[in-house]
């Protein structure tokens, strides 16, 4: 059975930085395709970032030049680094395994500040 587990989310001014971990088990994370998504209160959950088992990396316009996707294979760990966080940025973001089974973290809170 594959969990996601996120963590690092929290309240940061417009302009800070965060950096969101997603730790996964029953699975290893280098041989998966992997995604991070958001969900504005009110809207509908929205693809972020993804990084496949091939180490190709796709981001959303809205976040390209700003976030950076990666994951450290010894921790079997997929990383969000988030910079220069605007205050549409706020809301939760969810890791998931994308091909195959999908499976989807619980998610974790970001609120960005003006």
């Amino acid at each position: 059975q594959v969990q996601l587990v996120e963590s690092g989310g929290g309240l940061v001014q417009a302009g800070g930085s965060l950096r969101l971990s997603c730790a996964a088990s029953g699975t290893i994370l280098s041989r998966e395709t992997m995604a991070w998504y958001r969900q504005a209160p009110g809207k509908q959950r929205e693809f972020v970032a993804l990084i496949s088992s091939g180490g190709n990396i796709n981001y959303a316009d809205s976040v390209k030049g700003r976030f950076t996707i990666s994951r450290e294979n010894a921790k079997n760990t997929m990383y969000l680094q988030m910079n220069s966080l605007k205050p549409e940025d706020t809301g939760v973001y969810y890791c998931a395994k994308v091909m195959g089974d999908v499976y989807w973290g619980q998610g974790t809170q970001v609120t960005v500040s003006s």
